[in-house]
């Protein structure tokens, strides 16, 4: 109750010292509003494709011009044409009627076909040395691997899957406007699967969930890894572990479940990092496609992106203690009673991106390695002195901590599994759109923390939007530029004030104090967009910093020479410390090719210039004359120069 009356109280005028905080809809502008699509020309543009250089097969066969022009669709929104029935009755009862309909194929015989697998049964006769099978009964290792399937999976129960799939979807209807994907993208996935989808299969951790959630989680399809298929290499207990997941994921390929895996950690780490347990998981499912169990797997890159993520997500993810079943429930009762008869609800959207070839990925992957060292075989040299360059190879590095299943693998393989898990998250990361709120938190953020007008607002949020277009991403929304500001400024009113200073006018203004971080956390989406900027800027003002004073100002006069070599290898420095998986590189992709994508994007936005220059010396220069260049210098305007995030009115 004191929720939903704090968030009335938001909404109504009241004075302050500065001014009157009022509504956003309660006042005119007075000005020609625009309305905003969502892509540049014509069509819409496509984002998520598969990498062409490692699939180029699947880039070509599993994607077709025409689905880019179908629409969107809600998915939480179930109509009298989604059932076989049709009627007054049937209209009110929709939702019940499509969740009986729904199709869930049961396979009784699971748990006899994993014992039967050819790795349970090498442990079982005692054939794998250091095996479970050594020394022990039969009886009591058939009843270790029963233990150990019932702690991994269980039937799914087809009264709780309908009766849950009832139950979450009026749950998000409560809480989302509208959860939208676009048909193109499901058209496509469809027809690369050939065949309808069973019970979605989902792997989720252990240690982030009670003994009794996780039994409710068994039972509507969830997967949960053993706690001995941590355990190390010669134990007995973590060979028999390991052996029953892998015929698991083995079974479950083979019967054609889809299954979901999260390779991301969750949204508290800072920037996208890949998770070591996602990883485990994919191992198996690699191991499986390796030694021909299934001729192939699909695999379909997803993300979710939210104008705000709800409550009760937020609850679940900021827990100390694993999420306990009474926890949850109240956590969505809670998320119930804030948002029951308010008009403030969140926008999402899922994204699919474009299916590949598991197959066709490791025999391109394998026949395209090359030489690689470590981050201290790579960066020794250079501190020590005995090399001024950097050298021409690629990093390979351990950026997430190896867990008991993927360290059982080869070192290949263990190469492969990272390499793939890379893929799969820049092209999740690649296709998800960046909602409004997030470019609303980034002007705000980085660029009017003292407040600014809404009149300027309107035209820099139409600005970046062109912006994040133009550099190929996708944004989450379209229609009146107005209408656009209301839906984010209302999601965001707990963070930003709204004070009516002059008429026709409001001044929008960030809220100090822990405002600021969820406005940090929202313009975070917009990391991916402006990485290789980022990465750029760094490595300029690394370079900048070596020539000025120590105590001396930043705001130098005039052109600054630099030498594109030198900001080669300030660059590639850059990329061989940072995380793989923070800059979203493809493994495929050459380190000399993203540094030249990088300065392509700094030249692009106007802080360098390239140049080539009569004269053969090089000279820095900070007055207003410019000094003599050399060929292949870049000219750095440190005064009066366009940012990235300066805004037309200020270029």
């Amino acid at each position: 109750m004191a929720t939903m009356l704090e968030g009335r109280r938001q909404t109504q005028p009241r004075s302050s010292p500065s001014g009157r905080e009022t509504s956003l809809w309660s006042s005119g502008f007075g000005m020609k509003l625009e309305a905003i699509t969502p892509f540049l020309g014509k069509y819409r543009p496509f984002v998520g494709r598969c990498c062409q250089t490692c699939t180029p097969k699947s880039w070509e066969s599993l994607f077709h011009r025409s689905i880019t022009d179908l629409g969107f669709c809600s998915v939480i929104l179930v109509k009298e044409e989604n059932t076989r029935f049709r009627g007054w009755l049937v209209r009110r009862l929709c939702y019940f009627l499509w969740s009986l309909e729904q199709h869930i194929p049961l396979c009784q015989d699971a748990p006899q076909k994993i014992e039967e697998s050819t790795g349970v049964q090498n442990l079982l006769s005692g054939r794998v040395p250091g095996g479970a099978g050594e020394g022990q009964a039969p009886d009591l290792v058939k009843k270790e691997v029963q233990r150990i399937l019932g702690h991994i999976q269980a039937s799914p129960r087809p009264f709780l899957v309908r009766l849950f799939s009832w139950a979450l979807l009026r749950f998000l209807n409560c809480l989302f406007l509208n959860v939208q994907l676009h048909k193109g993208q499901m058209k496509m996935v469809q027809k690369a699967a050939q065949a309808g989808l069973g019970v979605l299969r989902v792997a989720w951790d252990s240690r982030a969930c009670s003994p009794a959630l996780r039994v409710l989680l068994r039972k509507l399809g969830g997967l949960f890894l053993p706690p001995e298929a941590n355990l190390s290499l010669d134990s007995s207990e973590g060979l028999l572990a390991r052996a029953v997941v892998q015929a698991v994921i083995e079974q479950l390929l083979v019967s054609g479940q889809p299954l979901l895996i999260f390779l991301e950690e969750l949204p508290e780490s800072p920037g996208p990092r890949l998770s070591a347990l996602g990883q485990a998981w994919l191992g198996f499912v690699v191991q499986a496609v390796q030694v021909g169990i299934v001729p192939d797997a699909l695999l379909v890159p997803v993300a979710v992106t939210y104008d705000l993520v709800p409550d009760a997500l937020c609850d679940i993810y900021h827990a100390s203690a694993p999420l306990g079943l009474w926890t949850g429930a109240l956590a969505v009762l809670r998320s119930l009673w804030s948002h029951w008869g308010c008009s403030r609800r969140i926008c999402s959207r899922v994204h699919l991106a474009q299916p590949f070839s598991l197959q066709e990925y490791i025999v391109s992957a394998r026949s395209c390695w090359g030489g690689r060292q470590t981050l201290e075989q790579l960066l020794q040299p250079i501190v020590l002195g005995q090399c001024t360059a950097v050298p021409d190879t690629e990093k390979e590095q351990e950026w997430t901590p190896i867990t008991g299943p993927l360290l059982a693998l080869k070192e290949e393989d263990q190469l492969l599994v990272r390499r793939l898990s890379c893929h799969v998250l820049s092209a999740s990361v690649g296709s998800a759109a960046v909602m409004s709120t997030a470019i609303m938190a980034t002007l705000l953020l980085f660029k009017h923390q003292k407040g600014v007008f809404l009149s300027q607002l309107l035209g820099e949020f139409s600005w970046l939007t062109e912006e994040i277009l133009l550099r190929g991403f996708d944004v989450g929304f379209s229609g009146q530029l107005r209408s656009l500001l209301k839906h984010s400024l209302s999601l965001l009113r707990a963070h930003v004030a709204l004070l009516h200073i002059r008429q026709g006018d409001l001044l929008v203004v960030p809220r100090p104090g822990p405002g600021l971080t969820q406005l940090a956390r929202l313009s975070a989406e917009l990391l991916p967009v402006f990485l290789s900027e980022a990465v750029g800027a760094c490595a300029v003002r690394g370079l900048l910093a070596g020539r000025v004073p120590p105590q001396g100002p930043w705001e130098l006069q005039g052109i600054l020479l630099l030498s594109q070599n030198e900001l080669y290898r300030q660059i590639l420095l850059l990329m061989h410390l940072l995380p793989q998986d923070l800059l979203l590189l493809k493994p495929c992709q050459s380190s000399y090719c993203y540094c030249q994508e990088v300065l392509d994007r700094l030249i692009q936005c106007g802080l360098l210039v390239a140049e080539e220059s009569r004269a053969t010396q090089s000279s820095c220069s900070s007055s207003s004359r410019p000094p003599p260049r050399k060929k292949g210098s870049l000219s750095v305007r440190t005064q009066s120069s366009p940012s990235v995030l300066s805004g037309p009115s200020e270029t």
